[in-house]
């Protein structure tokens, strides 16, 4: 029995090695893919091109005997770094002619990313840092685009010292609110203007799939190729106002992050054993866990900002807390019927998205339990 476990072990090592070099045949395919983008100016992520060839390996994955799943998710996850090798190639540059791009906070994480991806597409890139500002009028006389990514708390400040630039000189910001730093940057400066927002992190390697919010300011003719550069890097443009992206961005942002601010502070204050609660986990309560503790892991000062950006973030979560008092009101009446007809609403309220959400969070959940270890 040993020698037979024994041999059917190496012949699945062996397997596996031909994998790898399958693998690194088609990364390396990628990469000339990537070179041949960049030249034509072709966004690095395709949906079209992606959702047939998925298509297409599904069947065959079937036709094989193979679970259609497993061939997506080996697929999915190769397309995810292949999306990262591209990234090498470098972008087609939308406006050679462009002067200067000047990145306001570029030492900072999400500077430093868009100040690659702009060195990326063969743009001249500056960095006005902190310490810089004495040389501030050398930095942006010449500017063709400055970008303003500093602490929401410092934005309107900063934006509004930039009242020298160029007036053909193309003024955005990186901000997660958008009213108040559009306001400035229109009063501030009499060209054009956008508002940005990158609904993703620092640490992000690739664009692709991502999602930049746009707000218009003035002359959006004169931005329609930054706009056109992002798509190429990969990332989905969401155009909306800056009223409507601040009221979006209180669900989305501040009352998701003062929730899971308030769940930590609670098991903090309950003081349970962290790795038993880790080793009893189902795999959506460890996702839950995960989602809650890396908030943790990083910049306090970020999120207080963000929760405390506007009156209207806090109007929110004092809702929520009178309907979190309500539905308390109703465990202690042990009402089931009550419950369910509240639970009935919300569920029509979700409609179709609540099954599409239900099908999403089960592989979510799949590939959490795949990288646990017992």
């Amino acid at each position: 029995m040993v020698a037979e476990l024994s041999r059917l072990r190496d012949e699945i090592d062996e397997v596996d090695k031909q994998m790898v070099e399958l693998l690194a045949k088609r990364l390396s395919l990628v990469a000339e893919v990537g070179e041949v983008k960049s030249q034509h100016g072709l966004p690095i992520y395709a949906p079209d091109r992606e959702a047939a060839m998925l298509a297409s390996r599904r069947k065959e994955a079937e036709s094989r005997g193979v679970p259609p799943d497993l061939i997506e998710d080996i697929l999915r996850r190769t397309m995810r770094e292949s999306y990262v090798s591209e990234n090498d190639s470098g972008f087609k540059c939308l406006n050679p002619s462009l002067r200067s791009i000047v990145v306001v906070g570029g030492h900072g994480q999400l500077g430093k990313l868009f100040c690659k991806l702009f060195t990326l597409s063969g743009y001249q890139v500056k960095v006005l840092g902190s310490q810089d500002w004495d040389q501030a009028d050398d930095i942006l006389s010449d500017a063709g685009m400055v970008v303003v990514t500093v602490p929401i708390n410092r934005t309107d400040t900063i934006i509004r010292k930039l009242t020298s630039l160029p007036e053909d000189c193309i003024l955005a910001d990186l901000t997660s609110i958008k009213s108040e730093p559009l306001q400035a940057m229109l009063e501030s400066h009499s060209g054009p203007v956008v508002g940005l927002h990158p609904m993703f992190g620092p640490n992000t390697p690739s664009l692709a799939k991502q999602v930049v919010v746009y707000c218009d300011g003035r002359n959006p003719e004169a931005y329609q190729w930054l706009l056109e550069q992002i798509r190429i890097w990969g990332a989905s443009l969401q155009r909306i106002s800056a009223i409507e992206h601040d009221q979006g961005m209180t669900l989305i942002q501040a009352l998701r992050h003062f929730t899971s601010f308030v769940y930590g502070v609670h098991l903090a204050e309950e003081n349970p054993n962290l790795a038993q609660l880790i080793s009893l986990s189902s795999p959506i309560y460890r996702l839950e866990l995960a989602m809650v503790g890396r908030l943790f892991a990083q910049d306090a000062s970020l999120y207080a900002d963000i929760i405390m950006s506007s009156p209207q973030n806090i109007d929110m979560i004092k809702r929520f807390h009178a309907r979190f008092g309500e539905a308390i009101d109703l465990l202690e009446t042990c009402d089931k019927d009550q419950f369910v007809d509240a639970f009935s609403q919300v569920e029509n309220w979700f409609g179709e998205h609540a099954g599409r959400f239900l099908h999403e969070s089960q592989n979510l959940l799949q590939q959490a339990n795949d990288s646990t270890q017992r």
